[in-house]
């Protein structure tokens, strides 16, 4: 099924069908050229999606609580020996961290990540998300977060490119860059609403 995004702040839209992009334009002009097509309106802007450089930091690094957990752990991640305890206590914990960290990354418009995971539970669950993987930078740009800066947004949306971008509520890509990545809305993934703020 097709599905137009519609973004409120830049006017901008996508067209994905499938795990494509079949269309990028204006609002206006792809509902008025797609009628009847399923339309998804969101606050905010539309972007192609961010990089998190941290992938194995934040994946195998790092213990995600499940919520039923929350008496014990707590509901924020938990990184450091404190982590690497847990994990060693209980190695079958490591591929249910990744999909909750794959989820948190989600939820911060990451679509992207780099680094190398070396733990095969975790590189199966970052693959069947859907993530990409891109080049770790020479230089990483601060302390893992799952809204690191400076942001690395990847290259441009393309007609005919995978369906792989994040929408953010806010009314620019400066304000992007002062409010962080929490400001996401929407992320998508080989056509998948994989995130969805509100």
């Amino acid at each position: 099924m097709r599905t137009l995004h519609t973004c409120a702040a830049d006017g901008s839209a996508v067209l994905v069908d499938g795990e494509r992009i079949a269309a990028l334009g204006s609002a206006g002009e792809l509902v008025a050229a797609h009628p009847g097509v399923r339309v998804r309106e969101w606050p905010g802007i539309l972007t192609p999606g961010l990089l998190n450089p941290y992938g194995p930091e934040i994946l195998e690094g790092t213990y995600h609580p499940d919520p039923r957990e929350a008496d014990t752990y707590g509901t924020a991640p938990i990184g450091g020996e404190r982590a690497r305890a847990i994990f060693r206590a209980d190695p079958s914990r490591v591929g249910a961290s990744a999909r909750r960290g794959v989820q948190r990354l989600f939820a911060h418009g990451t679509v992207a990540i780099a680094g190398e995971l070396r733990s095969r539970p975790v590189l199966e669950v970052a693959q069947r998300s859907g993530l990409a993987f891109g080049a770790r930078p020479d230089r990483l740009p601060g302390p893992v977060s799952l809204s690191p800066r400076p942001m690395v947004l990847l290259p441009a949306l393309a007609v005919g490119g995978p369906a792989r971008f994040a929408i953010f509520d806010v009314p620019s890509r400066e304000e992007l860059v002062a409010q962080g990545a929490g400001t996401c809305v929407a992320t998508v993934v080989a056509g998948r609403l994989v995130y969805r703020g509100r």
